[in-house]
């Protein structure tokens, strides 16, 4: 059966599972990570397009173009890879990074962050959902972000380790806007220093304040700092 489980008790430790007609486990956490999933027959299972590493000769897999100009312009998926037992399949994310089990119960619907999606079970709604200019713009995230609601497991990824952090009600948590990875709980965007940003020249060290009840799960690294510390060390041409 599907496993269902609140937010609050969610266990970065709790890396094996079941779900209605197939089983995961997460090795090698938490920078080298790699999700094994084995699929019953005519069970599907949902991947972000190039995360398969291998798979049993058993599974078939198909290619889904989901074309759509809210993601023409934003970047946003244009397919999905569905995949369908019997058999094995290896899925691990496009750079060193770890990667979590989130059990939806029906109740809770969550945010995932640019790159943070990485597959998901049969009974899980993933849906590209406009977050308002002021947010699209400085929360690092763009003008979309994927929504995810249903009942099955959702397997979100990072740059570098993944950290939750529990709120409690009226609790609030400070995050730079770069290490973002999925939330259920509203936030508000902010200059580092304080106060709600008032004008497109605040362009540097924002910050996301997330304000509970609720989840963030954050990454140790920030995929725009690492590209400029790339940059910064590339030898002259």
């Amino acid at each position: 059966m599907a496993t269902s489980q609140d937010a609050s008790q969610i266990s970065l430790n709790d890396m094996t599972g079941r779900f209605n007609g197939g089983s995961f486990k997460i090795d090698h956490r938490d920078t080298n990570t790699i999700l094994s999933v084995t699929l019953s027959p005519n069970i599907s299972f949902y991947a972000q397009p190039g995360a398969m590493v291998a798979m049993s000769s058993q599974i078939t897999l198909k290619g889904k173009l989901k074309f759509s100009f809210k993601k023409m312009l934003t970047g946003g998926e244009m397919c999905q890879s569905t995949y369908t037992g019997p058999g094995e399949i290896l899925f691990a994310p496009p750079i060193w990074g770890d990667i979590i089990p989130i059990h939806l119960d029906g109740t809770i619907q969550w945010s995932v962050g640019r790159g943070g999606f990485l597959a998901m079970t049969d009974g899980v709604i993933k849906e590209t959902k406009s977050q308002g200019l002021g947010k699209g713009m400085f929360s690092g995230e763009g003008l979309f972000v994927n929504r995810v609601s249903g009942v099955g497991i959702l397997f979100v990824t990072s740059l570098g380790a993944i950290i939750q952090r529990n709120l409690r009600d009226g609790e609030q948590w400070i995050v730079d806007n770069g290490h973002l990875v999925a939330w259920n709980c509203p936030y508000s965007i902010e200059r580092s220093g304080g106060g709600i940003i008032s004008g497109m020249h605040a362009g540097e060290g924002l910050v996301c304040r997330f304000t509970g009840p609720g989840t963030v799960f954050i990454q140790t690294r920030n995929p725009e700092a690492l590209s400029e510390w790339i940059a910064g060390h590339r030898s002259p041409s």
